[in-house]
């Protein structure tokens, strides 16, 4: 099953970093967030991503070209009229990572619908390429298949600052809606599951998934949520960047599952 990043945004609310980056190359450790959330699948066996490039999309391309150059040690030697470059303690993930520029400003449906052909016609995972945390991915998947719906979501008590998920008893996602005093605090973080059929409910680039799409899955009662109580955090600001970067320095990690 294929991986789907999203990783097009501008990331203007950490505008401090992603004016010369996409946000999902913001490192974490030295290492860009993206890559840390695509150990987080590898750790359970998905190693096949595609990802939805947009805003300086030639960074993430290039970065990946140069995978050898991030993480091993490298001799250039030019002697005798030579130009071989060795490559010493060899690491390689075992990835296959397909990078699509989904254009600058398409939307987040716009995005995985331009994908289509690289995932064809199976289920795949979805998420953002600005959070990380500790959720159990085949759990994840088991929920999934035990619902047998369209969609499954991930979701989150993170507060009142986000929209808001309201859930049924039976998992069966009821509504969407913006923060209320009112209103409980499970959000989506993201970590989705879908059906090939998802793509019929993606009109163009100017689709915004977690709108018409999620919100037709919902009418026909085809999007359950799953609940995650362990670690999750998105990086939209500099201060949050920092916390998440403070937990990695101190090896408290909670989303590092891998050794």
């Amino acid at each position: 099953m294929k991986v789907v990043i999203l990783a097009g945004g501008f990331g203007t609310r950490i505008s401090e970093e992603s004016v010369l980056k996409p946000k999902p190359m913001i490192e974490i450790g030295g290492m860009p967030i993206l890559w840390h959330i695509m150990k987080i699948y590898s750790f359970y066996g998905f190693n096949e991503f595609v990802i939805c490039a947009g805003y300086k999309q030639h960074v993430i391309k290039k970065w990946f070209s140069d995978y050898f150059l991030h993480t091993c040690d490298i001799t250039f030697d030019y002697t005798g009229g030579r130009d071989e470059m060795i490559v010493h303690n060899k690491h390689i993930e075992p990835w296959k990572v397909t990078i699509v520029d989904t254009a600058l400003r398409t939307e987040t449906g716009g995005r995985v619908r331009r994908v289509k052909d690289y995932i064809g016609d199976e289920e795949f995972m979805l998420t953002y390429g600005d959070a990380v945390g500790n959720i159990n991915i085949l759990e994840l998947l088991h929920f999934h298949h035990s619902h047998g719906k369209i969609g499954t979501m991930s979701m989150y008590n993170f507060g009142q600052n986000k929209g808001v998920v309201e859930v049924g008893k039976n998992g069966m996602i009821q509504a969407f809606r913006e923060k209320s005093d009112m209103d409980g605090d499970l959000i989506n973080i993201g970590f989705m599951i879908f059906k090939p059929q998802i793509f019929d409910y993606i009109a163009g680039d100017d689709t915004s998934l977690e709108n018409d799409p999620m919100e037709k899955l919902v009418e026909l009662q085809e999007l359950v949520g799953y609940v995650h109580n362990g670690y999750w955090q998105c990086m939209d600001t500099l201060r949050e960047k920092q916390q998440i970067e403070k937990l990695w320095d101190t090896g408290k990690a909670p989303w590092k599952v891998w050794e």
